[in-house]
């Protein structure tokens, strides 16, 4: 009996790509022996994307499409496919040919290879991506690893393949701003690399804007206190520095009583303070808000509609 293979696809203004992505994805799979399910998550796109969608799914026996009320982001898309996979394993890929259908075999087969894996993540030596985004892909990755305990030589991209077995500890996260990575780091350690190749996108642009690379690194703060307990202790620090240098210039006050004060210095000193203050207390509040939407049930996405094809088979 073959395995089945889920393939999530979140869609964002993929009109022109997506029948291209799922051609090619089913072709390498059947090729590879396995059964095809394809889960495209429309994520609030107002183009033609999810009259593709439809297309797809009214004419092929393996296509669900779901339809988002409004645009969550990709990670918020991910977990909207994820509930409705019903494969043994399931892969997630772009909707922009850069996770190229014929690179997913290797992942795959990977996972199938070695049983005792429970995650396997492409990774590539060549990133088709400006400078920038390459730039802020790196800190985000290293930022990431340090706050979630990720191990040092796992890249955690995008294109990747659980079995059904994380996907269902993965789904069990309801909150907003969700993290994808931080999810499968917080549910195993089974996890390994495969390398392969990246390519150009085919038609338009990342949706990646800076902004929205900004709010995708913060979604991190729902996996890891350790922004909250690094200002406790640059507070500390802090503290003991001034306590220091309060001591010195009494010191010096009493060594030489002519001293001027100088009010430039306490200035800059009350500024940085004052500053260092304000940045601890906006990650509290990030915190704070963070949990106060999660208290008021903020949903993860809002689905609008779905066409199932798997029902009339």
């Amino acid at each position: 009996m073959s395995i089945k293979v889920s393939v999530v696809i979140p869609c964002y203004y993929s009109e022109a790509t997506i029948a291209k992505v799922v051609t090619l994805t089913r072709e390498e799979l059947v090729k590879g022996g396995y059964d095809t399910e394809f889960v495209l998550v429309n994520d609030g796109s107002t183009d033609g994307t999810f009259a593709q969608i439809r297309e797809l799914a009214n004419t092929s026996h393996d296509v669900v499409g779901v339809d988002c009320a409004k645009n969550l982001g990709q990670h918020a898309a991910i977990m909207c496919g994820l509930r409705y996979a019903t494969g043994e394993l399931i892969m997630m890929m772009d909707d922009d040919m850069q996770t190229h259908p014929s690179q997913c075999l290797k992942i795959i087969d990977a996972i199938v290879e070695h049983e005792d894996c429970d995650v396997v993540f492409a990774s590539w030596p060549e990133h088709k991506e400006a400078l920038w985004r390459r730039l802020g892909s790196d800190f985000a990755v290293w930022s990431m690893r340090v706050m979630t305990n990720r191990p040092k030589d796992i890249y955690p991209s995008n294109f990747f393949v659980i079995r059904d077995y994380i996907r269902d500890e993965v789904v069990r996260y309801t909150g907003p701003y969700p993290y994808i990575q931080g999810l499968l780091f917080r549910a195993t350690s089974r996890m390994m690399n495969v390398e392969v190749q990246h390519f150009e996108r085919e038609q338009g642009t990342s949706g990646y804007t800076f902004k929205t690379l900004v709010k995708l690194w913060a979604s991190v703060l729902g996996f890891s206190m350790l922004p909250l307990r690094a200002a406790s202790i640059a507070g500390l620090i802090i503290g003991l520095l001034g306590l220091i240098a309060a001591i010195v210039v009494i010191v010096m006050r009493i060594l030489d009583p002519t001293m001027q004060l100088g009010w430039p210095s306490l200035m800059v000193v009350i500024l940085i303070c004052s500053g260092l203050i304000l940045l601890f207390m906006g990650i509290v509040g990030e915190y704070i808000g963070r949990l106060f939407m999660t208290a008021n049930n903020a949903p993860q996405f809002v689905v609008k509609q779905v066409v199932d094809s798997r029902a009339t088979d």
